[in-house]
Order: structure tokens, then C-alpha cells, then sequence
């Protein structure tokens, strides 16, 4: 964990996950800190991380961590599951106390665990997070009597950055995912990436709002919103802050969905750092 003697309140917090889906957490963060600078980096050269190797995640991690550390970055959220899952301890150690880092797993299992109304837990994700066993290894470690059931479902993070969902084809895969027997008698669904808020609705309709579904984003704004507070790095400047987003590979049509999804105008920068 990094000391706050090197860091500033007026640094920003940087972001990095391989498309659209980090900018989940990217606006829960601005909703909860509204005063906070963002530099958030997609990795649109890579995408999706899910069905990538390990050692290529903990390497494109490594260098996207570099680069929001040359942008002076007080705090670097890994806005990925699969990221999380394969590289956290990486970054952290390749990061040292340069910065802080968070990622989105942690806060989800404090969160149920610390409640401690789940008992059975469904959680679906890319293929390299469910893999990981990340989400069954983190319970064991905090509270032995929580089942936890996870299922891979790669077609949700393509499908979701081409723009197909909420339709009839984004309802089709999404219902014959999660009729799957894993998910059975569960007593909540994580959305174990952070693509997945974006057919969140969705979700929602089949079950009918009838099963608990549990969104990283929120609780990682509410972790990181503690963490800049107990070190005395938030930010109090009355200045509007000027959020900054890059991808490693430009496209038109990546840049559209940002501005739909952030809801504001927002002009992406291309930086090319694999060449």
C-alpha cells in the first residue's frame, strides 16, 4: 500500500480496463467524487482481455500502470475483473508506493461479507476471471460458509462493445446464460466485469427484479472515496477538474460510445504506447 508522503490531493486518479466497460467505474467515481481529476486508459488494441493469457495481462497492466504514473496518478483503479483477478498483485508490486491501487473484487466481497445476508452467490465474468477462481478464493479467505457458483460468459463483453445490447439479440444470449444450472437457487448475481452494468436492465427484466444483482462500480467509488479520505488526499479544489480518456487504438465508433455512456462530450487521445 502506498504512503501518502509522496502523493498530492490535487493528483488525479487514473483508471485502465481493455474497452468501455472501466467506464462504469469511471462515472461512479465522478458521481461519488466529483471534485477528483480522471485519466482513464482503454485498451482497445487488446480487447477483451477475457480470453488473453495471464503473463499478457499482467504486461499490458504493467504498462498502462506506467503510463498513468508518468500522469502523475495519486491512485491507479484497475477497472477490470480480468485484470484484477490475474494482475493486481503485479501492478501493486511493480507500483510500490508510487500510488495507490484498487481494484473491483475486494469491495464487492467486503460488501457481502460484511453484510452477511448471502449464503449461495452467483458470479458471471470473462473467461479469465472465472478461471481465476479469484471470486471463490477471496470468500474462502473472508468467510468460509459463502457458496460461490461462477460462469464464464464471453460473448457479453464483444457483444456489449458493439454496441448490441438492450435488443432482441443481447436478450437471447443474456436469458440462455443465465439459465444455466450454476446459477440456480443463488442468493445474489455479481456482475463480475465491469462491461456487465451496461445490460444491467436487462439482467434485471429476466429475473424480474426478483435476485439481488451486485455492481462493482459503486462499491469500489465508495472504497476509493474512503481510502483518498483516511490519507487526507481529497481533493477540496473549487476548479472544475478536466478528466482526460486515451485508448491504445483509435476508433470512431469507441469514441461515440464513450459520449453516450459518460454522458458528456468527450474527446479520446490516442496513446500508442506498445509501439
Amino acid at each position: 500500500m502506498a504512503s501518502s508522503v509522496r502523493l498530492s490531493a490535487n493528483q488525479p486518479i487514473g483508471l485502465f480496463d481493455s474497452g468501455i466497460g472501466g467506464l462504469t467505474v469511471a462515472r461512479a467515481i465522478k458521481e461519488k467524487l466529483p471534485k477528483e481529476r480522471l485519466v482513464y486508459f482503454g485498451d482497445t488494441a487488446h480487447l477483451p482481455y477475457g480470453d488473453k493469457s495471464p503473463d499478457s495481462i499482467k504486461y499490458y497492466a504493467i504498462r498502462i500502470a506506467q503510463f498513468l504514473l508518468d500522469n502523475h496518478c495519486k491512485m491507479i483503479v484497475i477497472a477490470c475483473n480480468t485484470a484484477s483477478a490475474l494482475a493486481y498483485d503485479t501492478v501493486q508490486d511493480f507500483v510500490g508506493k508510487r500510488a495507490f491501487v484498487v481494484n473491483v473484487i475486494d469491495p464487492v466481497v467486503n460488501k457481502i461479507v460484511t453484510e452477511g445476508k448471502i449464503k449461495k452467490v452467483g458470479v458471471i465474468g470473462t473467461k479469465g476471471t472465472i478461471k481465476s477462481g479469484i471470486h471463490a478464493q477471496k470468500f474462502m479467505e473472508a468467510d468460509k460458509t459463502i457458496e460461490v457458483n461462477g460462469l464464464a460468459t464471453p460473448l457479453l463483453v464483444p457483444m456489449i462493445e458493439e454496441g448490441f445490447f438492450n435488443n432482441k439479440i443481447s436478450h437471447a444470449v443474456i436469458d440462455s446464460y443465465l439459465s444455466r444450472p450454476k446459477l440456480k437457487k443463488i442468493d445474489a448475481l455479481i456482475l463480475g466485469c465491469t462491461h456487465y452494468p451496461l445490460i444491467k436492465k436487462e439482467i434485471e427484466g429476466i429475473y424480474k427484479g426478483k435476485l439481488p444483482l451486485i455492481d462493482s462500480a459503486d462499491e469500489v467509488a465508495a472504497f476509493v472515496y474512503q481510502l483518498l479520505k483516511k490519507n487526507k488526499l481529497l481533493n477540496t479544489s473549487g476548479k472544475k477538474p478536466l478528466h482526460r480518456f486515451y485508448v491504445s487504438d483509435y476508433t470512431e465508433a469507441f469514441e461515440k460510445n464513450t459520449n453516450f455512456f459518460f454522458n458528456e462530450k468527450i474527446k479520446l487521445e490516442e496513446a500508442r504506447i506498445w509501439k
